[in-house]
């Protein structure tokens, strides 16, 4: 990815198709990823998970989780 593109990148929300994209995993099992991270963040439906909790409970670093976003 050309270094400029990677610096525009301002999406901070990981959503089921980026951790399809990540992991070679179906989306549901994206949105089932998601949804326990929103479970042990006490975070409720509405609310979104960021780039660091996703990073956090993977184990992946931010910036290779940044790198497989695409908007």
């Amino acid at each position: 990815m050309d270094k400029a593109l990677k610096n525009k990148l301002t999406r901070v929300v990981v959503y089921p198709i980026d951790v399809s994209r990540i992991t070679g995993k179906s989306e549901r099992y994206g949105r089932n990823l998601l949804k326990t991270i929103k479970e042990i963040n006490e975070k409720e439906d509405h609310q979104f998970v960021s780039l660091e909790a996703f990073s956090d409970y993977t184990g992946l670093p931010v910036e290779l989780v940044k790198e497989h976003l695409i908007d």
